[in-house]
């Protein structure tokens, strides 16, 4: 009898300590379900001035009117132009999330053609560096959408800074833009150098923005392709190019999607072969099938 009674008493604490853990795990994160897989793409650069933003917009838009539910999110923290771009004036933005004053439900707003926009600050330097409790709420907040969404774009700052890792890290594909200047190859190249060799990240697609042809942007990627091959030993993918065109510029100076400005500009030609290839692709992804932004590798590195 007091054989049994100790092995019920053995049971017991194995089962609290079980529901201990249990309770644990579910206090520190709870991913909600989703029906369908989110492609969650940054959209990145190692140099500023390459047309980052303006790429973001307009890849929303043709994804849109390829029957695609985009959600842009405005990750150039404290330096944000989104809302720029687009002609757009937000009510809020994502300070107003981090700070607990707004949900991003109520921060979400439209876009031409349906586009989603998440918007960011502009002007606040507290935004400039993300804290590990920003990073926390931004994550409940994000796995707490319940709108139906195909992608999310995350149109980072440029460089290697902490917030530009941070979002790169927390997508699936990565798009770095460059150009044919020298300097965007070198930041190019360095921006995929610290996220390989730093944060493991293995997959990269290039965009070559504002090129004269097809060939030049071949050139471009031929130059940054061997450059990673031989000092990394990593392969990057060729997305595609878009070209040099005074119709884009006159885009941005009105505040207007190109493709509602100028549908038939060679820009937007372009603009729309990159969103084509996107939709015929089917990305290697990392089996969650729901935003949880890589919890243990992103916030936990914050505590050491």
């Amino acid at each position: 009898m007091d054989q049994a009674a100790g092995l019920r008493e053995i049971k017991k604490t194995k089962k609290g300590r079980a529901d201990k853990a249990a309770d644990f795990q579910q206090e520190v994160y709870v991913a909600p379900f989703r029906d369908h897989h989110i492609r969650v793409i940054s959209i990145t650069s190692g140099k500023g001035g390459v047309g980052k933003t303006n790429v973001s917009a307009n890849l929303a838009y043709a994804l849109v009117k390829m029957g695609k539910k985009v959600l842009i999110l405005d990750a150039d923290m404290g330096l944000a132009n989104i809302d720029v771009i687009l002609g757009l004036t937000p009510k809020f933005n994502l300070s107003h999330v981090l700070s607990g004053e707004r949900s991003i439900k109520e921060t979400i707003m439209e876009g031409p053609g349906g586009i989603r926009i998440l918007p960011s600050a502009s002007g606040v330097q507290e935004m400039a560096d993300l804290t590990r409790g920003h990073k926390l709420t931004l994550l409940d907040e994000l796995n707490s959408l319940n709108e139906d969404i195909d992608y999310l774009l995350i149109d980072t700052a440029a460089g290697i800074a902490g917030n530009v890792m941070y979002f790169n890290m927390a997508a699936e594909e990565i798009i770095v833009i460059a150009t044919r200047e020298p300097t965007s190859l070198t930041d190019a190249y360095a921006l995929i150098k610290v996220l390989y060799q730093r944060h493991n990240k293995k997959r990269f697609k290039l965009l070559v923005n504002m090129v004269k042809n097809q060939t030049e942007a071949k050139e471009v990627y031929a130059r940054l392709s061997q450059a990673t091959d031989h000092f990394l030993g990593l392969a990057i993918e060729y997305l595609g190019f878009i070209l040099h065109d005074e119709k884009m510029q006159e885009a941005v100076r009105k505040q207007q999607i190109l493709s509602e400005l100028h549908p038939y500009s060679q820009a937007n030609k372009c603009i729309i072969n990159v969103a084509e290839k996107l939709c015929r692709e089917k990305p290697i992804i990392d089996g969650s099938g729901h935003l949880k932004f890589f919890w243990e590798q992103i916030v936990d590195r914050d505590r050491g």
